[in-house]
C-alpha cells in the first residue's frame, strides 16, 4: 500500500487529488497540509511513501519543505512528487536538487497523476513533457553548454555504470535500459542503484541533474 501526504493551500485541490487517488486500492491518502511547514510536520507523523507538493505556497513553499523532508535520514523512504502549475520556471531545479523525485502539471488526467505516484513510489524519475524541455531549455542557458558543475565520484563509476547513467539521464527505465544493454531487468535495477549510491543521488531525478550538469549529457545527445 502506497501512503500519501497531499501538500497544497487550495482546499479544492487537495480534495480533487484525494477523489483521484481514493479510488485506487493500492494507494491511500495518510495526511493534508496547508502549506510547506505543514507537510513537514506532517510527514514525521504520519510517514508517506509519497508526497503530492504544490511548489507556491505560504508559510515554506513546496521547495523549502522538500529540501527538509529530503534532507531528514529518518524520512529517507519518502519521495516528493511536485504537483504545479508552474512547469516551466526555475522551480523545476530548484525542487529537483531539493530531492524531489518528479514534476507532473496540475492539468494532468488524473490516470497520469495515480501513475506518477506510483512510480516515483517504485523509485523511478518522472518528469512530464514540460518539465523535461524547461530542464533542458535552463541548462542551454544557464551554462552555454558548458559543465555547470564537477562531481568527483564520476570516476568510480565503470564503463557499465556509465552507461547506465546516460541512459537513466535520458528518461529510460528500468525495462528499457535492460534491453538496451542486453541485460536482466535485475541487472538493470542493480546498476541504477550502484550508480545512485556512488553519486550519492537521492534517486534518479538527481541522475538526471548530475548527468547535465557535468556535460555528460547536453541536448540533441
Amino acid at each position: 500500500m502506497t501512503r500519501v501526504l497531499i501538500a497544497d493551500d487550495q482546499p479544492l485541490i487537495r480534495q480533487a487529488v484525494t477523489d483521484i487517488l481514493a479510488g485506487e486500492e493500492d494507494i491511500t491518502v495518510v495526511g493534508l497540509a496547508v502549506n510547506g511547514a505543514d507537510a513537514v510536520r506532517q510527514a514525521v507523523a504520519v510517514w508517506p511513501d509519497v508526497i503530492v507538493m504544490d511548489i507556491r505556497m505560504p508559510e515554506m513553499d513546496g521547495i523549502e519543505a522538500t529540501r527538509r523532508i529530503c534532507a531528514d535520514t529518518a524520512l529517507a523512504h519518502a519521495r516528493v512528487l511536485i504537483l504545479t502549475t508552474f512547469e516551466e520556471d526555475d522551480n523545476l531545479v530548484g525542487a529537483l536538487r531539493a530531492g524531489a523525485s518528479g514534476f507532473i502539471g496540475k492539468g494532468s488526467e488524473p490516470d497520469e497523476i495515480v501513475r506518477a505516484v506510483r512510480a516515483v513510489h517504485a523509485g523511478d524519475a518522472l518528469l512530464s513533457p514540460t518539465a523535461t524541455r524547461s530542464l533542458i531549455t535552463r541548462y542551454v542557458q544557464t551554462s552555454g553548454g558548458h559543465p555547470l558543475a564537477t562531481v568527483p565520484e564520476l570516476t568510480e563509476l565503470t564503463e557499465r555504470e556509465h552507461e547506465v547513467l546516460l541512459l537513466v539521464a535520458r528518461g529510460r527505465s528500468n525495462q528499457e535500459i535492460a534491453a538496451e544493454l542486453y541485460i536482466s531487468p535485475h541487472t538493470a535495477k542493480t546498476h541504477v542503484n550502484r550508480v545512485m549510491a556512488k553519486l550519492h543521488a537521492h534517486d534518479r531525478a538527481q541522475l538526471v541533474i548530475i548527468a547535465y550538469e557535468t556535460g555528460l549529457l547536453t541536448p540533441g545527445r
